[in-house]
């Protein structure tokens, strides 16, 4: 379950929480942002791409906001300033590492 993997704050109110991670580096978690709360500094994707499934909340990256049921992918290299107003909970897939 979910709430059985351990957690760990990333920024205020930002917390992850690890679900898998592959002998290649690749990993999948859990993200939770808390109303208000914003990443600090931009995030990019490195070494490979982010993919982002908004499973509850509003998730905005900097640019627009993007509600429950969307899909996401940022191609290596490419970044976002993660934050929510509403709060938000994303599955979060990096297949190279």
């Amino acid at each position: 379950m979910v709430a059985d993997a351990p957690v760990r704050e990333l920024f205020p109110g930002i917390r992850v929480r690890p679900l898998w991670t592959g002998a290649d580096g690749a990993k999948a978690l859990v993200l939770e942002m808390d109303p208000g709360s914003h990443w600090e500094g931009v995030d990019v994707h490195a070494p490979g791409p982010e993919e982002v499934f908004v499973v509850s909340g509003v998730f905005n990256d900097g640019d627009r906001d993007h509600p429950a049921g969307t899909f996401l992918h940022a191609p290596a290299g490419s970044w976002h300033v993660p934050q929510s107003v509403t709060g938000c909970r994303l599955f979060v897939f990096y297949p190279e590492g």
